[in-house]
């Protein structure tokens, strides 16, 4: 996934950067917003969609339960229903190890280079 909490320096997103950062189609996008109410961008005009820090947090915890835990959608609106919380926190682990993963392996080319 290439959701980084560290670029929040805007205020907004727009639905193109928002499905970039997790890699997704903007049209599946909008099919969470209607099935996930806790998804819901600011509409500027024309039906612009502005997507907040929140909404983003939001998106990556529907991320994580149906594409990384390969769970329905109904199975992530139950589990969002009974314990938000917890589920955030188990995102926020499995994004953190992807990122440390992800270091080693960029130490583990440059100690090949070396040798």
């Amino acid at each position: 996934m290439a959701y980084n909490s560290n670029k929040d320096l805007k205020l907004y997103y727009s639905i193109g950067e928002v499905a970039r950062m997790f890699n997704v189609n903007e049209s599946l996008l909008r099919y969470w917003e209607k099935e996930f109410p806790m998804i819901s961008p600011k509409k500027a005009g024309g039906n612009i969609r502005q997507y907040r820090k929140e909404d983003i947090e939001n998106i990556r915890l529907v991320y994580h339960l149906v594409k990384e835990k390969g769970m329905t959608l109904q199975g992530a609106k139950q589990r969002l229903k009974v314990n938000k919380e917890k589920t955030a926190q188990t995102a926020e682990v499995v994004s953190r190890l992807k990122e440390i993963r992800e270091e080693l392996v960029k130490l583990r080319k440059s100690l090949d280079y070396l040798t």
